[in-house]
């Protein structure tokens, strides 16, 4: 029986979701949530953070603040509330609502940004004004997830050896990228590993992290408007995009299975399935990583009055969510 005295102690590494029955494909889905930040982001933000205590930037006092579009900001509330630092996490219209009240309900305060930058969108617009706070007070550090290192080696230390553990002759890796710091995270362990392992970047259309063009995007977790500077596509052996729209039918299918998983989850299981489709390997190891579970989404993603005024009546097809279900 685990007992602990601080949130930072409990993650469970070893727990996945054979899809199979779900979705006809042989892959497995590690499941990132249960912790008590309840996604992936616990790993980097505690990478970060006890980087920062190290080199002496946090101090007694410090107010940490993060740019984030909801799982960072749960993740580094959690953190603060229990290492007795303020936070103030920026974000932006797309976060969900139980996202922000987790966040103030830990002690954190949340800034909802107003407008998109004319170039950097949202990220852009996030980005500027936590620069504007850091230059105003010098109690307020930021820990960049953008560009700290500590974001990937968190899940090169922790995520990806346990993947290996469990998987010796793991063949695919899916991992969705928003800052890409779990991407390169893995994709750097598995280049080094002892055997071969194809790694697969999934994104959302509309993300420009791997250079497509600026669009739409209403599902916070996964996707950029601003390359991110952790990328390096020497790791990438291949880039899924994923419309929003198969996301929410991702999400629903897992739903009608009983998995209630978030966005992100979606998006790389929809890219994952449809690239298994069309490889048609049945003898294939194939692994999918699920960031986060799916309670803060149940007022968008998972709410019909939202998904039809975003993507029109038909979205929730009777047809597309129960295909490949399991039968009574």
């Amino acid at each position: 029986m685990p007992v602990i005295s601080v949130p930072l102690d409990f993650n469970e590494e070893e727990l996945y979701v054979d899809l199979r029955s779900t979705f006809g494909q042989p892959l497995f889905l590690k499941c990132e949530g249960f912790n008590f930040a309840g996604s992936i982001k616990l790993k980097a933000a505690a990478e970060m953070v006890e980087a920062a205590e190290r080199e002496g930037a946090l101090l007694p006092g410090s107010v940490l603040v993060e740019s984030s579009s909801g799982n960072l900001g749960v993740a580094l509330s959690m953190i603060a509330a229990s290492k007795g630092y303020g936070f103030v996490c920026v974000t932006d219209p797309r976060c969900n609502l139980s996202s922000r009240r987790m966040m103030e309900a830990l002690g954190s305060q949340v800034h909802i940004i107003a407008e998109p930058d004319t170039h950097g969108g949202w990220l852009g617009a996030r980005i500027d004004y936590v620069r504007a706070l850091c230059a105003s007070d010098d109690r307020y550090v930021w820990l960049n997830q953008y560009t700290n290192p500590g974001n990937w080696k968190a899940h090169y230390r922790t995520t990806a050896p346990a993947i290996a553990r469990q998987f010796p002759d793991l063949d695919v890796l899916f991992v969705g990228a928003g800052t890409t710091g779990t991407l390169m995270g893995c994709a750097r362990y598995f280049w080094e590993y002892h055997r071969r392992v194809r790694v697969i970047a999934v994104d959302s259309v509309g993300s420009v992290t791997f250079g497509g063009p600026p669009g739409r995007r209403m599902i916070p977790g996964l996707g950029t408007s601003v390359r991110p500077a952790l990328l390096d596509e020497s790791y990438v052996d291949e880039v899924i995009q994923v419309e929003e729209a198969d996301t929410v039918r991702a999400c629903h299918r897992l739903a009608r299975s009983g998995f209630l998983f978030g966005g992100s989850t979606g998006t790389v299981v929809s890219g994952a399935t449809d690239w298994l489709a069309r490889h048609e390997d049945r003898d294939v190891t194939a692994v999918a990583i699920a960031p986060d579970l799916g309670e803060r989404y149940l007022d968008t993603i998972y709410q019909t009055n939202w998904l039809q005024d975003l993507y029109g009546e038909e979205i929730l097809s009777a047809d597309e969510l129960t295909a490949g279900t399991r039968s009574a």
